[in-house]
C-alpha cells in the first residue's frame, strides 16, 4: 500500500528554495491543500512551474501574494494581477513559456530526455539566449527538460495502491508533473479500493504520497 500522509509529515517535506511542479489549468486541477500547506509552511524563495499565475486567492497565486515565490515559470500570468506588479518592482522573476513548450519540457524531463526541439518562438523573444539548432534545413529553438524536487498533484481519484486516474480536464498538466520530480505528493478528489488498470493514467511507481485528512484512518 501506498504511504499515506497527513499535514505535518508533509510540511516536514518542505525546504526553502525548492523548485515545485503545481498540477492544474487555472486552478482546475490543483491541489488547493496542498498549496494551502506550503502557505501555512512560511516556505521561502520557491521555483514554482505551473500551467500560470492562478488568481490572487486560489492556486499558486496564494504562494505568490504570500511572497514565497522566487521565481515562477508559467505559460501566462493574466488571472492573477499581483504577479505583473511584482514583476515591475523587480521582486519575482518570471519565465513565459508557450503551452505546449511548456508540457513538452515537463514531459522531457520525466522521459529522461535533455530537452526538445521546436520551432515556436523563433524570431520572438522567446529565442532570446536559447541554441537553435537545424535539422533537415529548418531551425528549432532547443528548449531544455524541466524538472523538480517536488510536485504537487490534483484532480485525481487514487487507489491503496497510489494508482491514479483524473477526473475529466483536472487532468490537464497532472500526469506529465507527476513523472518529472524527485518527490511526488497527491492530494487525491477520492480514495477507492483499486481503479481498473485499463484506467491508470499515472501508476503507483511514481507516487510517494497521498494526502489524507487528520480524521481519515
Amino acid at each position: 500500500m501506498k504511504d499515506f500522509i497527513k499535514k505535518d509529515k508533509f510540511i516536514r517535506i518542505l525546504k526553502d528554495e525548492m523548485v515545485v511542479l503545481v498540477g492544474g489549468f487555472l486552478t482546475n486541477g490543483t491541489p488547493e491543500t496542498l498549496v494551502d500547506l506550503m502557505v501555512e509552511s512560511g516556505v521561502k524563495n520557491l521555483t514554482v512551474i505551473c500551467n500560470d499565475g492562478g488568481f490572487t486567492d486560489k492556486g499558486v497565486g496564494k504562494l505568490i501574494v504570500n511572497n514565497q515565490v522566487k521565481k515562477l515559470i508559467a505559460s501566462h500570468i493574466g488571472t492573477n494581477p499581483y504577479v505583473g506588479q511584482l514583476m515591475q518592482e523587480n521582486r519575482i522573476e518570471v519565465e513565459l513559456v508557450p503551452q505546449g513548450t511548456l508540457a513538452e519540457r515537463i514531459r522531457a524531463y520525466g522521459a529522461g530526455l535533455g530537452g526538445v526541439l521546436t520551432p515556436t518562438g523563433l524570431d520572438t523573444i522567446v529565442e532570446v539566449g536559447k541554441q537553435i539548432i537545424e535539422v533537415q534545413g529548418k531551425k528549432y529553438l532547443l528548449e531544455e527538460a524541466l524538472g523538480a524536487d517536488l510536485a504537487l498533484i490534483g484532480g485525481a481519484v487514487a487507489d491503496k495502491y497510489g494508482n491514479l486516474k483524473y477526473i475529466e480536464t483536472m487532468r490537464n498538466f497532472n500526469p506529465v508533473m507527476a513523472t518529472a520530480a524527485e518527490v511526488v505528493v497527491v492530494e487525491p478528489y477520492k480514495i477507492i479500493e483499486e481503479i481498473n488498470p485499463e484506467d491508470v493514467i499515472t501508476p503507483f511507481p511514481f507516487v510517494d504520497y497521498i494526502l489524507v485528512g487528520e480524521n481519515d484512518e
